[in-house]
């Protein structure tokens, strides 16, 4: 009687664990993983309407398409050197701040900040500074300079990585102070004993044990470089110039034209490409993971 007890009273605790989940699981289900297993579907036919098959037939028109290309390659580039700078240059302010500069919480906030301050007007504080009218063109001017007009010109993926940057060094930085603060003061105390110095004790101690911190603030910048669309498309629309046409600007113009199987078999290509991306990030964070616990 008493295991039967038992037994009930462990089932009906899982069974509430499975009511409270369910809501969320359902949101999922309905928000996620039905509508990725529609994407496949639709970038294996040729129109959502007919509903032929055509196996790979779209992916092989999507890798000879000119703008499915550019846009790759922008993509590409960016994330390849934002979420680089995005994760060294947060590091490096959570280190200064980690060493008790004056201050300290007054530069946090600054750097916070961002994080408050809404999309849209974020975006109209980079148009009247590098706008062809924009405050830098007048102080350009007054310098006797000429004018440039700034996101049409070889620049301007340098003002939308800036744009990136000031985004989210503030909250990558506070992810790092937080692993800088879990630091296990001990063993630091006893590499300066036997002689470290400074390089040594941040590459062999407080590199490995924030690997873990590192690992997912690079797969958060990540995920923010996709996403800088946004910013791009309230800047300049749908057909930027040059190097910040992105893979979010192809996928939104192939949904505009209705052109869900192109869109589908974009949105299928990017999802490997992350998988592989995400991957690698994990091979790297088990490593160090090993060596750290050795």
């Amino acid at each position: 009687m008493y295991m039967d007890s038992k037994k009930r009273k462990k089932y009906a605790e899982r069974l509430k664990g499975i009511t409270f989940l369910a809501p969320s699981g359902l949101g999922v289900l309905a928000f996620f993983i039905i509508p990725f297993f529609v994407i496949i579907y639709y970038s294996l036919v040729d129109n959502p309407v007919q509903k032929n098959f055509v196996g790979l037939k779209n992916f092989m028109s999507l890798l000879t398409n000119v703008a499915f290309s550019e846009a790759s390659i922008n993509t590409l580039v960016f994330s390849a050197i934002a979420v680089p700078m995005a994760v060294i240059l947060s590091l490096l302010l959570a280190m200064l701040l980690d060493m008790g500069l004056p201050g300290k919480s007054h530069f946090r906030t600054i750097f916070l900040c961002p994080l408050m301050v809404p999309v849209a007007s974020v975006v109209i504080v980079w148009q009247v500074i590098f706008d062809a009218n924009g405050a830098l063109n007048e102080i350009i001017k007054n310098f006797g300079g000429t004018a440039v007009d700034w996101m049409n010109s070889a620049y301007n993926q340098l003002i939308i990585l800036s744009l990136f940057l000031w985004k989210n060094l503030g909250y990558n930085m506070v992810l790092f102070l937080a692993g800088l603060n879990n630091m296990p003061d001990d063993l630091i105390e006893v590499a300066r004993l036997e002689g470290a110095g400074a390089w040594k004790i941040f590459w062999k101690i407080k590199i490995r044990y924030l690997s873990p911190m590192i690992f997912f603030v690079a797969i958060l910048s990540l995920i923010n470089s996709f996403k800088i669309f946004r910013e791009v498309y309230l800047l300049t629309g749908g057909y930027p110039y040059g190097h910040i046409y992105y893979m979010q600007h192809f996928m939104n113009n192939q949904f505009e034209a209705l052109n869900y199987q192109k869109l589908s078999a974009a949105a299928v290509l990017m999802s490997i490409i992350m998988v592989i991306i995400i991957g690698i990030l994990f091979i790297v964070e088990n490593r160090f993971g090993r060596e750290v616990e050795e």
